[in-house]
């Protein structure tokens, strides 16, 4: 569909390096978006202090305060909301929230993070929109008084997920996985819950796998999949663990599963819970109930392909069509013209 765009541009503000799921969604967001006018990415990374841990924000701060410049529209983050009333821009502001819960990170980030907040909710206030990813996320800008907050849903790709059985069996030789089942635990950090569901676990006759930069040591095996093995991964895996620690924005890597047939146990922190249950997977609020709930699955093949079958008939329905529709929907109502 071609739009007119001569009274429409767009910066989209990125101050995230790396590539986790908010980030995949962004970049999906802007190719969409260059669909209907033009959309310049604006990546703000630190250079001089990008291996200084906490210091490399101040970098950031920096940069985001030297931004000037005339867009219709600006779509920023949590770090350039921070700032978005000391830089030089000029144009409409839309606020792309994933979650706003900084538990997830180490307990000195959180103390910042969270000195910041009440400034970001304060800007977050004078934005013209605000794009979160779940219900969840929704809500709880509505019942703190928001308005004009949107929820524009993950989008996915249906033909990534259509690995065949002789593909994932030569990944499960190529990674030495062939002689008992494989429980993927996630990526390896420890907000994403990996060392609790490893002690949990560690009893059970299986192969328990994370994935990911190596962020906390925990005795399960750890890989850095290409994309297209980390697919054969989760379809591979008896079961995937989801038991993050912090309120997820949704939860890419447990939607990726359910669309891979394989069932999902995840805390439902967050967005996620709204994916676990209208996808009827397994919603395990507490550690100590996590091996029985795995034991039950690896115990039960025809429940196990029940839900597998009952969590893609949900997850399969969320799609490019209905993420651009959406994307559509809140700009218009930012300014009507650009959809003539």
């Amino acid at each position: 569909m071609t739009h007119n765009t001569n009274n429409c541009d767009i910066a989209w503000i990125e101050t995230g390096g790396a590539r986790f799921g908010g980030q995949i969604y962004n970049e999906k967001a802007r190719e969409i978006l260059s669909e209907i006018c033009p959309t310049e990415l604006l990546s703000i990374q630190p250079i001089i202090l990008r291996r200084t841990g906490i210091l490399k924000y101040f970098e950031i701060i920096i940069k985001l305060l030297r931004l000037s410049g005339k867009k219709n529209i600006w779509i920023r983050d949590f770090f350039s909301v921070l700032t978005m009333d000391l830089d030089r821009t000029e144009g409409r502001t839309i606020a792309m929230i994933h979650h706003d819960d900084f538990s997830g990170y180490s307990p000195h980030k959180r103390l910042i993070l969270e000195a910041l907040r009440k400034r970001f909710h304060a800007n977050l206030r004078k934005c013209d929109g605000i794009v979160t990813v779940s219900k969840f996320w929704r809500n709880y800008f509505l019942e703190r008084g928001f308005k004009n907050v949107h929820t524009v849903y993950n989008c996915f790709d249906l033909n990534e997920f259509n690995a065949r059985k002789n593909e994932v069996d030569a990944f499960k030789e190529k990674y030495a996985l062939t002689d008992k089942p494989i429980v993927y635990i996630g990526n390896c950090q420890r907000a994403k819950g990996v060392v609790e569901s490893y002690e949990a676990l560690k009893e059970l006759d299986v192969h328990l796998v994370s994935s990911g930069i190596k962020m906390v040591k925990i005795p399960a095996k750890n890989y850095i999949f290409s994309r297209q093995d980390y697919i054969k991964l989760l379809k591979a895996s008896s079961v995937v663990v989801t038991m993050s620690k912090f309120d997820e924005g949704w939860c890419r890597t447990a939607h990726e599963a359910i669309l891979c047939g394989t069932p999902v146990i995840g805390s439902g922190r967050g967005g996620m819970r709204e994916l676990l249950e209208n996808g009827e997977q397994i919603v395990c609020e507490n550690f100590a109930d996590l091996k029985k709930n795995v034991k039950y699955l690896l115990d039960n093949p025809a429940k196990t392909k029940e839900i597998g079958a009952k969590g893609f008939a949900f997850a399969a329905g969320f799609n490019i069509e209905k993420f651009k529709m959406e994307w559509r929907k809140v700009m218009s109502q930012l300014q009507n013209h650009f959809f003539p």
